[in-house]
């Protein structure tokens, strides 16, 4: 795979990123000891950061979890970020707390005393103040339904919005997708036969809703209409209609 970007200026910390990939997971991974077990559905998130688990309170795992010596990691959750978009390579990162759980009331509260995400440049060790006190980016819990709907519904402005971007970058392009959006930018997975780059297009000023997105949106498809149509692009939909 490719590793081009371009434009890469404002972006979310490690932190941020990482309550962002927890904020928006839908099922984790827990394993403590020799076992290991998926949950879907079962955790929410505190404001600092603590995963509350819903679990059988029977459960091998979680009995294994619970009664580890005190001072220990008792165990490690695993998330992953998946693209909503079909790409390749759709798990975009990976988070690993480890920790230990405790019993609150009805659930298991599991406190993170290490922080690892993984991305596609590479893994982070995450202060877990850092990660406490971060919070994630306010587009988070949208952007599966916004990625989702610019691909599908305005195809025609992902591929207008190529034309911001250098036209190296899109040398033997065979496909163009919107990868993620956060409060600071747009990014596009550039998909070519034997490789692929992501590229990112940056806001004029943060969008902290997403009434504020879809203003930083038309500007960048204004950037883009005042743009000429990058030669690379033009041959491929041109071989593409032939």
């Amino acid at each position: 795979m490719g590793d081009d970007t371009q434009g890469w200026t404002a972006a979310p910390g490690a932190a941020q990123r990482a309550r962002s990939v927890l904020a928006a997971a839908w099922s984790c991974t827990v394993t403590a000891e020799a076992a290991r077990e998926e949950f879907v559905g079962a955790h929410s998130v505190t404001h600092d950061g603590r995963v509350l688990l819903r679990a059988p309170e029977d459960g091998v795992l979680l009995a294994a979890a619970v009664c580890a010596p005190r001072g220990e990691p008792s165990a490690v959750l695993e998330f992953a970020d998946v693209a909503p978009v079909p790409v390749r390579g759709r798990i975009r990162a990976r988070l690993w707390l480890a920790g230990r759980f405790s019993a609150e009331e009805d659930r298991l509260a599991f406190q993170p005393t290490r922080v690892v995400l993984r991305q596609r440049s590479g893994a982070v060790i995450v202060d877990p103040e850092e990660f406490a006190d971060a919070a994630p980016d306010p587009l988070a819990t949208a952007e599966a339904r916004l990625l989702t709907h610019l691909a599908d519904c305005h195809p025609d402005a992902v591929e207008r919005l190529t034309r911001l971007v250098d036209p190296a970058s899109l040398h033997g392009a065979v496909r163009v997708q919107p990868l993620a959006v956060d409060r600071h930018g747009l990014t596009l997975r550039v998909e070519r036969v034997r490789s692929d780059g992501d590229v990112r297009l940056p806001f004029h000023a943060p969008a902290d809703e997403v009434a504020e997105l879809t203003e930083r949106m038309h500007v960048l498809l204004s950037q883009a209409a005042a743009a000429s149509c990058p030669r690379p692009l033009q041959r491929h939909r041109t071989d593409r209609e032939a």
